[in-house]
């Protein structure tokens, strides 16, 4: 029985953050210099997480959440590398097993890492991924389900980064996160919503794969037909689910579509002036941002990951 939809409130963001303390670190606010006539942007690096992306927040307050019994039965998850990183390392340090249904086609650094953490993988196409996402099962696991993104405590974990960009950067008027299931946009977005309501929170996706603009565009959750697999492979669905089209509506204001070319452009900049690696999912608020539709600064946006080949990103931001 999948549970309802309901907030995310900021009782349950405060339990999580003291849940996962010891787990997650307070990641770093830092001022992009973009010169005296350039918009004011902070980036909040996730990519400094021990998994080098954000997911390791969710991960470690939903394994930590389930009961004895679940945990019992060993953890699996969906993921493109991320996710299936964060569960992996939270399985890990309560010692039980971890299976990520793992898209095929995900970056070998990322399934070479999953496997590091102990994870059993099971390769399977984008499709298959998405239909087990979409209906919460996969033929043959047993083990207690912790889904990537549509899971209350996986969301409410991401929410501590979003009491952690407004404690640092009071004064912040948007924040930008890239949409993938929408995880990451409804955690931040609970949380600065609560603590800060007048804040803008906007998505960011890449035009190759941006169903949430779509769904804006048409009121309701949408398909995206045109959809490109791309080297953003960790945002970017090919479709918004109703579950999550409820969860991120209360709470999002608008989504920012960008080009791979302004993606790329976008990790080349914080290599420059940060010396930080973003993989293309974790450029695309930054690219969002530059586009001028985030409005006034403070800016912050989420470097939600870094997880990428070194020839990969080589090869991306010196074309």
């Amino acid at each position: 029985m999948i549970a309802p939809v309901r907030p995310i409130s900021i009782e349950d963001i405060e339990q999580a953050r003291q849940r996962i303390a010891g787990t997650v670190l307070r990641t770093p606010l830092v001022k992009l210099d973009l010169g005296s006539d350039g918009p004011d942007i902070r980036l909040k690096l996730e990519n400094l997480q021990p998994t080098n992306a954000y997911k390791i927040r969710g991960g470690a307050n939903a394994v930590a959440n389930l009961s004895d019994e679940a945990r019992a039965r060993g953890v699996w998850t969906i993921s493109a590398g991320n996710a299936g990183q964060g569960v992996a390392y939270a399985a890990r340090a309560f010692g039980i097993p971890c299976t990520v249904v793992a898209i095929e086609t995900a970056p070998q650094t990322k399934l070479d890492r999953m496997r590091a953490l102990g994870a059993t993988i099971v390769p399977v196409s984008y499709d298959r991924a998405w239909v087990a996402a979409e209906t919460h099962e996969f033929p043959g696991l047993e083990a207690t389900f912790v889904h990537p993104f549509d899971n209350h405590d996986f969301i409410a974990g991401h929410g501590t980064m979003g009491l952690e960009i407004v404690e640092d950067c009071p004064d912040v008027r948007t924040v930008i996160c890239a949409i993938g299931g929408g995880g990451l946009i409804t955690g931040v977005g609970s949380a600065v919503k609560a603590r800060k309501p007048d804040t803008k929170v906007l998505g960011a996706e890449p035009e190759t794969a941006a169903p949430y603009a779509l769904s804006l565009r048409e009121g309701g959750p949408q398909k995206f037909t045109d959809w490109q697999a791309s080297f953003v492979d960790g945002a970017g669905g090919k479709s918004v689910t109703e579950r999550m089209w409820q969860r991120m509506q209360p709470v999002v204001d608008g989504s920012i579509t960008v080009t791979l070319d302004q993606t790329r452009d976008a990790m080349r900049l914080i290599a420059e002036k940060s010396r930080a690696i973003a993989e293309g999912a974790g450029a695309l608020a930054l690219a969002a941002a530059l586009t001028g539709q985030g409005g006034g600064g403070p800016i912050v946006c989420v470097v939600s990951g870094g997880n990428i080949d070194l020839d990969k990103f080589a090869e991306l931001v010196t074309d």
